[in-house]
């Protein structure tokens, strides 16, 4: 997994940001999901590798083998903000100034959160099965919240720790055959580790307060993606079902979309990386 990567920890400001990186030519950085590491994109990085690119794949705060801070009340330091700053410090360690970004699921927050802040430092944006955080909350109708109850239940205080600790393999569920063998160990290492289980929790807890508070603060002051964008959705997910074609509402947030769904289920890196990465190169190569 990951042959021919190198790996490092870089210190941001608050977090210590375990990191593989590879390949040469224009940065790409992945962003992975809940509740994956970096290592969820091992099939696809080496694609894109192939194709002509430099990547980049960390684990997220508090994911896998990344450390932030304690949680606080505020929820503040695992705002997708605070995520999003790691990430540029990553960046820039690494030599990278101007960079292509990629988003999975949570991820797509971060990368969103990204682009709104630091729009000089990103020439293109993919989100991959995901929409702002606050156009998910304004359309959590019944269906969604049968659907994605997860979100409500893991923002209240303490009781998803006390369940999920109890047994996480029984909580968190994948296979080694179909998230291949290296990837399916350390992601288990990671969900039985209580530590990284509070920080996925403090990650949901501040999607639905602070960052949402951002979210909300940039629609009123009519801030708008510049950059092309990328949506890609995974047809065996709900996303298109939940809200029909995702790109009408990302076109709320940008002028410049494009995509199109791809055959896979929600862990499109793992099931269906040669589409994936077709489509991620053909976009980072406009």
């Amino acid at each position: 997994m990951f042959e021919e990567f190198d790996t490092r920890t870089v210190r941001t400001g608050e977090a210590s940001v375990f990191v593989r990186y590879g390949g040469e030519g224009p940065p790409l950085l992945l962003l992975h999901g809940h509740p994956r590491t970096s290592a969820t994109w091992h099939r696809v990085a080496p694609l894109l590798v192939r194709r002509g690119f430099s990547v980049v794949c960390p684990d997220l705060r508090g994911y896998g083998r990344s450390r932030g801070p304690e949680p606080t009340p505020d929820h503040v330091p695992h705002s997708k903000r605070a995520v999003a700053e790691d990430m540029i410090e990553v960046m820039r360690a690494l030599g990278h100034r101007r960079f292509g970004l990629v988003g999975h699921d949570r991820g797509v927050a971060v990368a969103l959160r990204l682009v709104l802040d630091h729009p000089s430092m990103v020439t293109r944006v993919a989100f991959v099965d995901g929409l702002p955080l606050s156009e998910h909350l304004v359309r959590a109708d019944a269906r969604f919240a049968t659907a994605w109850w997860h979100w409500f239940f893991f923002a209240q205080p303490e009781i998803p720790e006390r369940v999920i600790n109890a047994d996480p393999d029984a909580w968190y569920r994948g296979t080694p055959e179909a998230m291949g063998q290296e990837n399916h160990d350390e992601w288990r290492a990671a969900t039985r580790n209580p530590d990284v289980v509070r920080a996925m929790l403090e990650d949901y807890r501040a999607g639905l307060t602070v960052d949402r508070r951002h979210e909300e603060a940039d629609r009123a002051r009519g801030a708008r993606i510049d950059c092309p964008v990328l949506v890609l959705w995974s047809l065996r997910d709900d996303l298109e079902d939940l809200y029909g074609d995702p790109r009408a509402i990302w076109r709320d947030w940008a002028d410049d979309v494009r995509g199109h769904g791809i055959d896979a289920g929600h862990h499109v890196a793992e099931e269906a990386p040669g589409p994936l990465s077709a489509a991620l190169g053909a976009f980072f190569t406009c």
